[in-house]
């Protein structure tokens, strides 16, 4: 009995387990599906992380190139301070700085064996041709053509003194407004602008005839001041009632300084926007040095102390007969008389007496020389004769150039904001207190960018009247405003490499002012692409 219940136990267990596993499902493989999963997983992780570092390997390779190529425009700056650190017969000699792609088109920086590893920088400035058409040189663009905002009150003043000066001596009328004939030749300008930015700058709170002062900018939301003084920047003027970023800016969007194929609609569609934005004629840093072509000062006329004013004209090697006539002048002013001359020549000076050492008359501006008269006491007969100036009003050729070299009224070692009359564009000209159409053309058709040692009479804004294209009197009334070349300059300086790069575009202004040049504006504009194609730039494709 207990064996047989023993074993019905057994194979109701046994019955039990076989239908157990008949119930469960077959184990076998899973191991490997987990297996493949895990594998999958890790694959696709390292994948993922293969892709993370190659993108990072990426970045920091163009962020490396960014770099470079920044560098390597910074380098173009470097090169512009050490091209103007040269005297200027040596620039001269080396292709000059207005357009000279030899010194600054496509230049090396950093070689390699392959077209990617090599970066160049290139200096562009803009040229404006006598239809107002833009396009571009391998130069330095001089900043006295550009009109200085900053330097119109100080114009104005010079321009209003010698205009009524010269109104006394021929009877011309004076000059009322020289700053606002100088603004009123910007394209789209209005007299209620160029009054307006007048007043922005000036030192006082008086409005002009068209202008507005700190009263009508502080009733704006939010009110501000006039700035009373000089500006920080171009940008600036938007604070200006009137004034606007399309007629600040015009369409020209990334600054290249031409209007390109995407721009040209822009340009097209009225509301005030011109060809050129007003942003391209004016700057905040035009000037030039007053010395001479060698870097030697120049003999101030206008020297209280007529001895010392002598002796530097004799270490000058200025002749004999200039001297005398420089110093008679001083002493005794134009002879305005109807007496006739003398013949002779101004006598050698008496510096032995207090009196006669000082000078009761000063130089307005050197062309106050050029076919005067003075009359001058004999010592010997106690009677007076009048003598003519070593300067007729005829044949300036032949004494001008070495008489504005030579000679300054201006006692400053730095002119402020005269227009070069040899690179200016025909729009800033057109402004310069009387400046006429005729003059103009004549300017246009005979000038020389850059004068050299060849033409030494062009290095002296008075070429004007050399040639015949102005009489004196035309001459006197626009010298304040015009000069031969600045010492300031202006450039975009790229930075870029053969093929496949990234590109590094600045913006900067130089002052060659003092010894070493210094930069006085900087801005890295590269946010607004290359600006221009490579090829134009210049690249080496080696085989």
């Amino acid at each position: 009995m207990t064996a047989r219940r023993h074993n019905s136990i057994q194979r109701s267990a046994f019955q039990r387990s076989t239908l157990r596993r008949r119930r469960e499902p077959p184990r076998r493989g899973v191991l490997l599906i987990i297996v493949l999963l895990v594998i999958a997983l890790l694959s696709l992780a390292g994948y993922s992380y293969s892709e993370y570092m190659f993108s990072e390997y990426r970045g920091t390779v163009v962020n490396a190139r960014l770099v470079q190529a920044r560098l390597t425009a910074e380098s173009g700056v470097e090169s512009i301070k050490a091209f103007l650190m040269q005297d200027l017969a040596t620039r001269e000699s080396a292709g000059g700085a207005y357009d000279n792609p030899a010194s600054f088109q496509m230049i090396l920086v950093k070689d390699g064996n392959g077209d990617r590893d090599r970066s160049r920088f290139a200096v562009l400035a803009p040229v404006e041709d006598d239809d107002g058409a833009r396009s571009i040189r391998f130069g330095l663009e001089d900043e006295s053509t550009r009109l200085n905002v900053n330097s119109l009150p100080v114009l104005e003043d010079i321009g209003r003194q010698l205009s009524e000066l010269n109104a006394l001596t021929t009877g011309a009328e004076p000059t009322e407004n020289p700053g606002r004939d100088l603004l009123m030749a910007l394209p789209g300008m209005t007299e209620d602008v160029a009054d307006a930015i007048l007043d922005f700058i000036d030192a006082d709170e008086e409005p002009r005839e068209f202008g507005c002062e700190s009263e009508y900018y502080s009733q704006l939301s939010p009110p501000y001041q006039s700035r009373n003084g000089p500006l920080m920047s171009v940008e600036e003027l938007l604070l200006v009632r009137g004034v606007t970023p399309e007629l600040l800016f015009g369409p020209d969007v990334n600054r290249n300084g031409v209007i390109d194929p995407s721009e040209e609609n822009r340009a097209g569609s009225g509301g005030g926007i011109t060809e050129s934005g007003w942003a391209a004629y004016l700057t905040l840093f035009g000037q030039e040095r007053n010395v001479r072509a060698d870097g030697s000062p120049r003999v101030n006329l206008n020297n209280s102390d007529l001895l010392a004013l002598y002796e530097e004209m004799a270490a000058a090697s200025m002749p004999e007969e200039w001297m005398n006539y420089i110093v008679a002048y001083r002493q005794n002013g134009p002879y305005r008389g109807s007496n006739p001359t003398s013949g002779a020549k101004a006598p050698t000076p008496d510096f032995t007496d207090a009196e006669a050492a000082k000078g009761n008359f000063q130089f307005s501006q050197v062309l106050d020389l050029v076919g005067t008269k003075v009359q001058v006491l004999n010592a010997e007969d106690d009677t007076r004769s009048v003598i003519d100036s070593p300067f007729p009003d005829a044949l300036h050729g032949l004494y001008l150039p070495e008489l504005m070299d030579l000679c300054t009224t201006n006692s400053s070692p730095v002119i402020p904001g005269r227009i070069n009359v040899n690179q200016a564009s025909p729009t800033i000209l057109a402004g310069i207190p009387g400046m006429t159409e005729e003059i103009l053309t004549e300017i246009l058709s005979r000038r020389t960018p850059e004068p050299t040692d060849s033409d030494p009479g062009r290095r002296s804004e008075t070429w004007l009247l050399s040639e015949g294209i102005v009489t004196l009197d035309e001459m006197k009334a626009i010298m304040p405003y015009v000069n031969a070349g600045g010492s300031v300059f202006r450039a975009q300086v790229i930075g870029y490499f053969d093929r496949d790069g990234p590109a590094a575009r600045l913006e900067t202004v130089v002052d060659a002012t003092t010894v070493a040049p210094r930069i006085v504006f900087w801005r890295d504009i590269s946010h607004l692409g290359p600006g221009y194609p490579t090829e134009l730039l210049g690249v080496e494709v080696r085989e």
